[in-house]
C-alpha cells in the first residue's frame, strides 16, 4: 500500500535530487523510497557491539564547532550529486 507524504526539504537538496533522479531515471519519489528502506534494514540488523568497542565509545570528543551534520550532508552530496 502507497500513502502520500508532505516533507519540508532546503529547495537547493530538492532540484539537486530531481536531477539525480532523472539521470537514473527514476521518479524523486523511488529515491526517496529507496533511502528510507536503506535505512530501515540497515536499523534492523542486530549489530553485536565488543566490549572493546564499548570502552572506546567517547574517548574521543569532537571540537565544539564540530558539526557532524554538515559533514554527513556534504558526503552525501559527493557521492550523489
Amino acid at each position: 500500500m502507497r500513502t502520500k507524504v508532505t516533507l519540508m526539504i532546503d529547495k537547493k537538496i530538492i532540484e539537486r535530487s530531481k536531477k539525480y533522479a532523472a539521470a537514473h531515471n527514476l521518479s524523486l519519489s523511488d529515491v526517496v523510497e529507496s533511502y528510507l528502506c536503506s535505512i530501515a534494514v540497515t536499523s534492523a540488523i542486530d549489530i553485536r557491539i565488543t566490549d572493546k568497542v564499548k570502552r572506546l565509545s567517547g574517548s574521543i570528543k569532537p571540537s565544539s564547532s564540530f558539526d557532524y551534520k554538515r559533514i554527513l550532508r556534504e558526503a552525501i552530496y559527493r557521492k550523489h550529486g
